[in-house]
């Protein structure tokens, strides 16, 4: 399995199921948003992909492979911050109200039940780091979740929705310069790189081609560990491997 190796346990006693084959039906399952009792009979019992999946997910495997590759980025110059909705389906908000709603990072906005992805990316739109929230968390959580882990470039561009003081001066004690317009509000017109500034679609293609992936764009999994699973394999299928 190449890169993928380390990172799967090895079995004792009874013959382990093709890994390959299981993670085959996994990323097609996720890739085409079915139920796990659809999978194709070529990829093995959807019972052995699902408890493989969900073993897999809450030991953290899909998102610890993710950091570790994108880790080896590369990127000096500019990376890029934004936040976009995933629409949560019925299965992931359908359990008592006791157990789920903040626990499960799902939250009531005018769209619906939502959970919001917040991502960093480099300059050629790969993902570098990934954060769930409720989806009326605002965009300054994610940035705060965010800000420890950015590497050392010199640009940062966001939207409008980044346009704090506080995350202004945080950046400025990184060494990092920010690109971010200022809010219409500001008394003081805030003054930045507009050429530099369209380069930030490229966080926009990043999120529109995840999104490609069924079980990203729409959020099946009650247990938000398991459903940044999906973003981080998806982001790994795409992007790093």
């Amino acid at each position: 399995m190449g890169k993928l190796a380390p990172f799967f346990p090895k079995s004792h006693g009874k013959p382990r199921v093709d890994d390959r084959r299981v993670l085959s039906g996994i990323i097609f399952i996720n890739r085409n948003g079915l139920r796990w009792r659809d999978a194709p009979r070529e990829y093995g019992p959807h019972k052995t992909l699902y408890s493989r999946w969900k073993r897999w997910s809450e030991k953290g495997i899909f998102a610890r492979m993710m950091a570790g590759l994108a880790a080896e980025h590369g990127e000096k110059t500019t990376v890029m911050i934004d936040a976009t909705y995933l629409k949560a389906h019925r299965t992931a908000t359908s359990m008592a109200a006791k157990k789920g709603g903040r626990g499960r990072l799902i939250g009531r906005t005018k769209g619906g039940m939502n959970t919001k992805l917040h991502a960093i990316c480099d300059s050629k739109g790969r993902p570098i780091d990934l954060f769930v929230t409720p989806g009326q968390v605002s965009d300054y959580i994610g940035a705060r979740a965010l800000l420890r882990g950015l590497p050392k470039v010199k640009w940062l561009l966001g939207d409008r929705g980044y346009d704090a003081d506080w995350f202004r001066e945080a950046l400025q004690d990184k060494g990092i310069r920010a690109c971010i317009p200022g809010r219409k509000k500001r008394k003081t017109p805030v003054k930045y790189d507009k050429r530099r500034y369209k380069r930030r679609n490229r966080i926009e293609i990043m999120f529109g081609r995840l999104k490609d992936w069924r079980r990203v764009a729409t959020r099946y999994d009650r247990c938000p560990k398991v459903f940044l699973s999906a973003i981080a394999l998806a982001a790994l299928v795409i992007y790093w491997l």
